[in-house]
C-alpha cells in the first residue's frame, strides 16, 4: 500500500493541507453545494409546477360529469362535453401501440441480441434521425400514404401516425433495457443448454420487462398529447365517429380547435380538456416509476 511518502512534495504539501483542514470548513462547504443544488432543482421543477396549477385552476371548475359524456358544444352553446374525443383518443392511441408495440420490441431484440457492427449502429443511428423528426411531418407523411388513397380522414390514419411517432421510443428504451441485463445471466442460459432464441425469451426478456414496460408507457403518453399529426389524418368531428375509417376527435385536436375562440363554452371546455390531458401524462409517467420499482 502507497504512503503519503511515496508521492512528490507538491502532492504530500497538498495532502497535508487537506488533512489540516477543520471539520467545520468541510461541512460548511458540502451544506453549500447541497444547497446550491436543491436551489436549482427547485428552478427546474418551477414551470412544471406552474403548468400544472394553472391548468389546474383553469380546467378544474368545468371538468364534471357532463364533459365525459356529452358531445363538444356548439359555437354559442352552454355545456357540453368531450366525450367522442376522450374515445377518440383512447382507440387511436391503442391502434398507434397495437402497431408500434411489436414491431418496436422485436427490432430491439434484433439490436440487442442478434446483431453487431455496422448493421446495429445504423440502425440505432437511423432510430435516433426518426425520434427527432418533427411530429408535424410524421402526419404528412401518414396523410400521403392514408388519407390521399383513401380519400377520408379516420382513426385508423391517425393511429398509424402516433404509431410511427411511438416506434423510435419504443426501440430506444427496449434495446437499453436489454442491454443493462447482466451478461451473466445469458453466459448462465446457453451453459445450461438454452439456445440464443431460448435464452432471450425465457431469460432476458423477462428480467427487462419493467424497463420495457416503462418506455411504453412514456410512448403512450407522448402519443397521447400529439395534435399535428391528427390534425392531418384524423382530423375532427363534433359527433360520434361511425366506424374507424371515419373523421375521429381527439383530446389534443379539441383543445387546438377550442382554445382561442371567442366563446366562453368552448374556451371552458379546452381548458378542462386540457387538465385531462395533462393528468394523464402525470400518472403515465408516476405509473412508469413505479413500475422500474420493482
Amino acid at each position: 500500500m502507497a504512503t503519503a511518502s511515496d508521492f512528490p512534495p507538491r502532492a504530500q504539501a497538498a495532502m497535508a493541507a487537506v488533512a489540516s483542514r477543520p471539520a467545520s470548513h468541510q461541512r460548511l462547504g458540502e451544506a453549500f453545494w447541497t444547497g446550491l443544488a436543491g436551489l436549482f432543482t427547485l428552478l427546474a421543477l418551477i414551470p412544471l409546477l406552474l403548468v400544472i396549477g394553472y391548468v389546474l385552476y383553469r380546467g378544474a371548475s368545468r371538468l364534471d360529469f357532463e364533459a365525459f359524456v356529452s358531445l363538444p358544444p356548439m359555437p354559442l352553446a352552454e355545456g357540453g362535453g368531450f366525450a367522442n374525443a376522450l374515445v377518440g383518443t383512447v382507440v387511436m392511441v391503442a391502434i398507434g401501440a397495437a402497431v408500434s408495440v411489436p414491431f418496436g420490441i422485436l427490432a430491439a431484440i434484433y439490436l440487442s441480441e442478434f446483431s453487431s457492427g455496422a448493421v446495429a449502429r445504423w440502425i440505432r443511428f437511423a432510430t435516433n434521425v426518426l425520434s427527432g423528426v418533427p411530429s408535424i411531418l410524421m402526419g404528412v407523411f401518414i396523410y400521403g400514404i392514408f388519407v390521399v388513397t383513401t380519400r377520408s380522414f379516420s382513426a385508423i390514419a391517425g393511429g398509424f401516425a402516433l404509431a410511427v411517432l411511438m416506434l423510435p421510443i419504443l426501440v430506444r428504451t427496449t434495446d437499453e433495457s436489454l442491454q443493462i441485463v447482466p451478461v451473466s445471466l445469458r453466459w448462465a442460459a446457453l451453459g445450461m443448454g438454452a439456445s440464443k432464441l431460448q435464452t432471450v425469451v425465457r431469460v432476458v426478456l423477462p428480467a427487462a420487462l419493467p424497463a420495457i414496460a416503462t418506455g411504453i408507457t412514456l410512448a403512450v403518453a407522448r402519443a397521447a398529447g400529439e395534435t399535428a399529426p391528427l390534425i392531418f389524418t384524423a382530423l375532427f368531428s363534433q359527433y360520434w365517429a361511425r366506424g374507424l375509417w371515419e373523421p375521429t376527435a381527439s383530446l389534443s385536436v379539441l383543445i387546438y380547435n377550442f382554445a382561442a375562440v371567442p366563446y366562453a363554452g368552448q374556451r371552458s371546455l379546452a381548458w378542462a380538456a386540457s387538465l385531462i390531458l395533462v393528468l394523464t401524462v402525470l400518472l403515465a409517467s408516476i405509473l412508469a416509476r413505479w413500475v422500474t420499482r420493482k
